[in-house]
């Protein structure tokens, strides 16, 4: 069969496989609303179709038609990215599923053509990450942003307290980070002790550094004298600053990608097993744990008497989180280590399970908020807010 030939493409219904082709072709444009008109996509598929030779194979299903095949191996760079793919007739793609497939490589994005490097620079043994960056910038907006916070009234420390606070945040923060993420995600490297201080080799788990950072905060607290519940509220208003940019991070990391998706944002990630594209759910995250969850607590601190129930604002953060993540999860790749275990069979990942608690948590504290208002006395000043 030689199309340049005009010979048909079909031995029976010519008509009706070209108006499906067109028609699939018109649907999977007007989806994509790509800026470049239609003709970006459709011109040189026609033109491909028109110049190219295509060997044909009678179809073993009786009904006399010819089965066009892709030819497996193309000499030269073909136009839309195409790459090999099975024959309309073989047992692993159709002609719909192909026709996908060539527009898709077009209209998404493939990572490296973002140009985002994990390392900032690297000066003989060193090398400085984003990661790295993300964590102390984290650190560092919160450390501002809790100072703009104890200086109202009724706060429940002082300046003074806010520098020893960062020390024991932190220590916790990296500690139970690092702990829970061994405990919920690898418990086999306990059989190898070595491999929990390579902190280097990733593996933080938020869960766990939620835990840490709690324990942390109860420590000042008794050390300093100060209500830890109150300690909690005004810290929790801070976090989705580190969120934020911890989620940026794993994106440039080109880790914790999402599942396999053809929306017009995904993304193709490398080092997936897997070359399609995929959601970005490290923005997702990134936007909700971050942005959103930081509009609520800035409303809640700012615009009503929160601050003077003790607990309602971390129960906010907590439940808050725990609902984010829950959502997210649905378009986020599940951990390949869970694969054939009980949690897969639960149809849930794992951090959709440690986020159950959160969420009731959460609701607890912040059911329970009014009843533990009382008379806040100020650590920096005299005055009292009833």
């Amino acid at each position: 069969m030689d199309l340049r030939k005009g010979q048909p493409l079909v031995a029976c219904d010519q008509k009706r496989l070209v108006g499906i082709f067109v028609a699939e072709i018109g649907e999977i444009i007007s989806q994509r609303r790509r800026g470049d008109g239609d003709g970006g996509i459709l011109n040189p598929v026609a033109r491909y179709v028109g110049q190219r030779h295509l060997p044909a194979r009678r179809s073993q299903g009786g009904n006399g038609c010819i089965n066009p095949l892709v030819e497996h191996a193309w000499h030269y760079s073909l136009p839309l990215g195409l790459r090999r793919n099975a024959p309309y007739g073989g047992a692993n793609a159709g002609g719909k599923a192909l026709i996908h497939t060539l527009v898709a490589d077009t209209a998404h994005s493939r990572f490296e053509a973002l140009g985002l490097d994990p390392t900032i620079v690297t000066i003989g043994w060193f090398s400085l990450k984003w990661y790295s960056i993300a964590y102390i910038t984290g650190i560092l907006v919160g450390w501002w942003y809790l100072l703009r916070l104890i200086a109202q009234p009724g706060a429940p420390m002082a300046r003074r307290h806010a520098d020893d606070l960062v020390f024991y945040a932190t220590l916790g923060v990296i500690l139970g980070g690092r702990l829970g993420y061994v405990f919920f995600y690898a418990p086999d490297m306990l059989l190898s002790p070595g491999r929990i201080l390579r902190l280097w080799d990733g593996g933080m788990s938020f869960h766990g550094g939620a835990i840490g950072t709690s324990i942390g905060l109860i420590l000042f607290a008794r050390a300093h004298k100060l209500d830890w519940l109150r300690v909690h509220d005004y810290v929790a208003c801070t976090v989705p600053f580190g969120l934020f940019f911890g989620r940026l991070a794993n994106f440039v990391n080109g880790e914790l990608w999402g599942k396999p998706t053809d929306v017009p944002w995904a993304i193709i990630f490398p080092n997936t097993g897997a070359d399609v594209a995929r959601h970005p759910s490290q923005l997702y995250e990134a936007g909700l744990e971050g942005i959103v969850l930081f509009a609520v607590l800035w409303w809640a601190f700012w615009r009503t008497k929160s601050r003077y129930e003790p607990g309602r604002l971390v129960g906010i953060f907590v439940g808050g989180y725990g609902v984010a993540r829950f959502i997210v999860e649905f378009f986020r790749e599940p951990d390949s280590q869970f694969r054939g275990t009980f949690i897969e069979s639960t149809g849930l990942h794992m951090g959709q399970w440690l986020c159950v608690p959160m969420i009731a948590g959460g609701a607890y504290l912040i059911a329970t908020a009014k009843r533990r208002r009382a008379r806040v006395e100020s650590i920096a000043g005299s005055e009292s807010v009833a």
